[in-house]
């Protein structure tokens, strides 16, 4: 933990408890334990956007690669109006 042995820690926890005193120990211990909690949440909310952001990408890569296959025009336009062209083309081919 950090390259701290007992020593070193009982020694830093001794001079936390003379800087804020036994009544604004446990204070302080809720905010830090609140802070971590929020850094925990914002971390994972960063990982599971990444994630997404990967899946819509690739989905999008898939549609543009269809298209092309089935020689719709993909340049310079949305990927809503390449996959319409998409569906279309496909109903024309059953």
């Amino acid at each position: 933990m950090l390259g701290l042995g007992t020593t070193e820690l009982l020694v830093v926890l001794f001079i936390v408890l003379l800087l804020f005193g036994g009544k604004k120990l446990p204070e302080l211990a809720r905010s830090m334990g609140s802070a971590v909690r929020e850094f925990t949440k914002a971390s994972t909310a960063d990982i599971e956007e990444e994630k997404t952001q990967g899946k819509e990408e690739d989905e999008q890569s898939a549609v543009i690669e269809a298209a092309k296959k089935m020689g719709i025009e993909v340049e310079g336009r949305s990927i809503q109006e390449i996959a319409q062209d998409l569906v279309k083309a496909s109903e024309k081919k059953e």
